[in-house]
């Protein structure tokens, strides 16, 4: 803040200075050195005075600039105070402003809600936070909404948890968004359909375009099994379906070790374990990595209560990069 007695005192101070010679007529030396030591108390008054005019929120070197002003005020009488003055006024007057405000008006990026949506809850908490019943239905209600953003694998389950909630509001949109998933994956079945039947009659039963689609329909109908969207008969009669185009595809292309791991997997699912070991290691024989098939076959050994072969199975995993969500169930099984 400007102090304005400092400025009439340096002021005053330099008429004094000037007027001290003519008091002391007759004796030069004193009279020189009283207006050295006025003149240079005026100056750094002045200086001192006229500093605040020059500050803004840069940082500055302070102490330099202030003893330039004095070193000017003093090194040239009159015409350096004057100076010094009408400089500090100029330059406070038509100072450029601060160019950091150039970034006041700077705007956010916008970002991608669903990616944002995605990773706002963790899955392993929904599945507590959606069964808690003291939590607030309201929140519980978002967690939910939530979910359609995430795979059908990983939402089925948690929205199968909350059909027994005691809030019909939850049950009823539970009940809604599995329902929207499965239909999603129906409707995709009968287009499929469709081009199947187009497909049979220009290219006959082993044409590539029937083919093809014999495939996707197998991947259609395994997706309503593996994203757990139905039950009881709907899934034995999908795990059916699956394994018919399958096997429609297999006998054309008996080298895809792919739909051999599919036929693997829906023998699995309808108890066949013989024929299942069987696809299993007929999709190793054709190329398939060890990690993509050696947690199948440990799980069907242990359904089969063959433990010793479960252990050797899983030791074997063990050597290889298994998936980090299988590495406590490799380490139980291999240890001593």
């Amino acid at each position: 803040m400007v102090n304005f007695k400092l400025g009439i005192a340096a002021v005053l101070l330099e008429l004094g200075a000037w007027s001290g010679p003519a008091l002391l007529n007759g004796q030069a030396d004193t009279a020189l050195a009283s207006y050295l030591v006025v003149h240079a108390i005026a100056c750094v008054l002045l200086s001192v005075f006229l500093f605040p005019l020059l500050l803004n929120q840069r940082p500055q070197a302070r102490l330099p600039i202030l003893l330039l002003m004095v070193a000017c005020s003093y090194g040239i009488p009159i015409a350096g105070f004057l100076g010094v003055m009408a400089a500090a006024i100029i330059l406070r007057l038509y100072r450029t402003p601060a160019t950091h405000a150039d970034f006041e008006s700077l705007q956010m990026p916008e970002f991608d809600q669903h990616q944002r949506r995605q990773g706002h809850s963790r899955h392993a908490g929904l599945r507590s936070f959606l069964g808690n019943i003291h939590a607030p239905l309201d929140a519980r209600l978002r967690a939910m909404v939530a979910l359609q953003y995430v795979s059908g694998r990983t939402a089925s389950p948690l929205l199968r948890t909350v059909l027994s909630d005691p809030s019909e509001d939850l049950r009823l949109l539970a009940y809604g968004m599995l329902d929207t998933l499965e239909k999603r994956i129906n409707s995709s079945i009968d287009v499929e359909m469709t081009a199947l039947h187009a497909a049979q009659e220009e290219d006959g039963q082993t044409g590539a375009r029937t083919l093809e689609s014999a495939q996707r329909l197998s991947d259609l109908y395994w997706e309503l099994i593996y994203q757990d969207l139905v039950q009881g008969d709907l899934r034995k009669h999908a795990a059916k379906e699956s394994l018919r185009y399958c096997e429609w595809v297999l006998a054309e292309h008996p080298h895809n070790a792919q739909m051999c791991l599919r036929r693997g997997r829906l023998l699995h699912e309808q108890k066949r374990t013989d024929e299942a070991a069987l696809a299993y290691t007929r999709a190793r024989e054709l190329g398939l990595p060890a990690s993509r098939v050696l947690p199948y076959q440990a799980e069907l050994c242990f359904e089969q209560k063959d433990f010793g072969q479960a252990r050797t199975l899983m030791q074997e995993l063990g050597q290889w990069s298994a998936l980090p969500r299988l590495h406590p169930v490799v380490d139980y099984w291999s240890a001593p």
